[in-house]
């Protein structure tokens, strides 16, 4: 730990700075990072030319909160990012970085979120900004001083940025800033119009060059699943049941989560146990020893708990939670499959990390293929072959051994042996769902998958206009689309009208198609045979309080 915490103190930023960074699993400073962190704390503008993935955003915001007065309740740094997903992630990492420093507070600002409640973060003093040009030039146009304090500018992506044709509301921001501030762009290419930029708003800039290089974990089978975020918890549990694992290692990102999900895990009965950096070297050691000695199964870390940790029987890895950056990534999954052995890496994704997905493929130059949950025949399956196997050692003497006693209850209970055979396998498995019905209840809700291309995951979010007049998604076949008026407005999602649907009209997950929620209402697809029937029973259907009211949906 000496030895990491010397690689970014030598970079002489601020030791709360340095704890922050050790904490979030880095290990010492990337190429970029030990290149800009110098030029930046030194006030110098500068041009960096690197990939994503490469730690540039730990090269600028270290050294930029480094130079931040947090007596001072005023924007004092503007990060612009192309994207609402990348302004989120920066804005993210600052939060960490910071969290050793009290009175910095961090706003993101972009586009299809209120605008009163971001313009009020920046007024109540957020030191750091990190936004979307769109949308900031929308509160520009509201008050025009409210860059007036900003000291430091990042343009992050700036490349995709002009892709996106933000050139004009990059020019109003340029003029709405002091002329004194200290300005930094980042692009993983420069081209003639980024240059021009870097002419006219850069002051005789240090420029940084680094080769993205790409790191091959070729050895290990990868795979990831698109996931709501609440609905983690319940796709893990779905996962394991038909994962075929020896040990296994999940990534979560805080403390908390390891002990929610390890406590999760252990009340399903699986031999699970929390990794983290509250846990004494005493008790880490005995969480590793029982993993290689097989009396724990599944251990549940944050990145710094699981630094060092080598066991030969770990054939899996679930990235329960995403990676900060494609390096973690690396790390985390060559836990598995060592000493040649198989080793399959599962990543968990939510909508909004379908960008990280994209860079974590890009920098490993290797395709993380998409699964799909179980279907509930593959989980009955698994459980059935679970039963058998647990079962099967227990038969071969125990009529000999409990004759006697079978006859007695079946005598005394009044009942057959087939029927004191289902009460005990009852109790056996502990009321576990072992139909193909009840299966199809406990399933997550997960995202529709599009195909990548399809998926409109550049660009700011349009605004509520937009989505309450964007076209219904094209029909699956012999489906009916059908709209309630309850909508995101009325505290509904998606989980919530499948519940309901498949509660009181009684069909199989397969049945029901899209659930688009809006925020003045939703739409459904349900099967066009027998809808009339169907809308008939969920007449008087309620969710959260309010009356379902599903109709069909006439598309004119």
């Amino acid at each position: 730990m000496t030895q990491e915490i010397g690689g970014f103190a030598a970079l002489e930023l601020h030791p709360n700075i340095v704890a922050a960074v050790v904490a979030t699993g880095y290990e010492e400073p990337s190429a970029i990072q030990q290149q800009s962190i110098p030029i930046i704390l030194a006030g110098h503008d500068m041009i960096g030319q690197a990939q994503t993935g490469t730690g540039k955003t730990a090269a600028f915001a270290l050294p930029i909160l480094n130079r931040i007065d947090p007596s001072k309740r005023e924007p004092q740094a503007l990060i612009l990012a192309p994207t609402r997903e990348l302004a989120l992630q920066v804005a993210t990492a600052f939060e960490t970085y910071a969290k050793q420093m009290p009175g910095v507070t961090v706003v993101a600002v972009y586009g299809g979120a209120p605008m009163g409640p971001q313009l009020k973060a920046i007024r109540n003093g957020a030191q750091i900004v990190v936004a979307t040009p769109g949308r900031l030039c929308d509160h520009l146009r509201r008050d025009e001083k409210v860059l007036n304090t900003v000291n430091h500018l990042v343009l992050d992506e700036a490349d995709e940025m002009l892709k996106l044709g933000f050139m004009d509301d990059l020019e109003v921001i340029f003029k709405a800033l002091p002329e004194t501030r200290q300005t930094v762009l980042f692009s993983a290419t420069l081209p003639q119009s980024i240059r021009a930029i870097a002419e006219r708003h850069l002051k005789d800039p240090k420029h940084v060059k680094i080769q993205s290089k790409t790191q091959t974990v070729t050895a290990i089978e990868q795979a990831h699943l698109m996931v709501h975020a609440d609905q983690k918890t319940s796709a893990v549990l779905s996962l394991l049941e038909v994962e075929d694992f020896d040990a296994l290692i999940m990534f979560v990102r805080t403390k908390q989560a390891t002990l929610d999900l390890a406590s999760a895990l252990d009340a399903k009965g699986y031999k699970a146990a929390a990794l983290n950096g509250d846990i004494a070297q005493n008790q880490r050691e005995r969480v590793i020893d029982s993993l290689k000695d097989g009396r724990l199964d599944i251990v549940v870390a944050t990145d710094v708990a699981a630094r060092g940790l080598d066991v030969p029987r770990i054939t899996h890895v679930f990235n329960v939670d995403m990676p900060y950056d494609p390096e973690s990534y690396v790390h985390r999954i060559g836990r598995t499959g060592r000493a040649g052995r198989e080793g399959r890496a599962l990543l968990l994704v939510t909508p909004r990390e379908r960008r990280m997905l994209q860079v974590i493929e890009r920098v490993t130059g290797q395709k993380v293929a998409e699964v799909r949950l179980p279907d509930a025949q593959a989980v009955l399956d698994a459980r059935i072959k679970k039963l058998t196997n647990s079962l099967s050692p227990l038969v071969a003497d125990a009529e000999a051994t409990h004759g006697d006693l079978l006859d007695r209850l079946t005598a005394d209970i009044g009942c057959t042996p087939r029927a004191l055979a289902a009460a005990l396998l009852r109790k056996a498995t502990n009321g576990q769902a072992l139909n193909l019905a009840a299966i199809e209840k406990e399933r997550p809700l997960v995202p529709n998958s599009a195909p990548r291309g399809d998926r409109p995951d550049r660009g700011e979010r349009p605004d509520r206009g937009d989505r309450e007049r964007r076209a219904p998604m094209p029909l699956g076949e012999g489906r009916a689309r059908c709209r309630t008026a309850l909508g995101a407005r009325d505290g509904i999602a998606a989980k919530n009208l499948l519940g309901a649907i498949l509660n009181e009209g009684g069909l199989a997950r397969e049945a029901i198609g899209r659930i688009q929620v809006r925020d003045s209402f939703s739409l459904v697809e349900l099967p066009e045979d027998g809808l009339d029937k169907l809308l008939t029973k969920l007449k008087d259907t309620r969710v959260a309080g309010k009356q379902l009211k599903l109709r069909r949906y006439r598309e004119d």
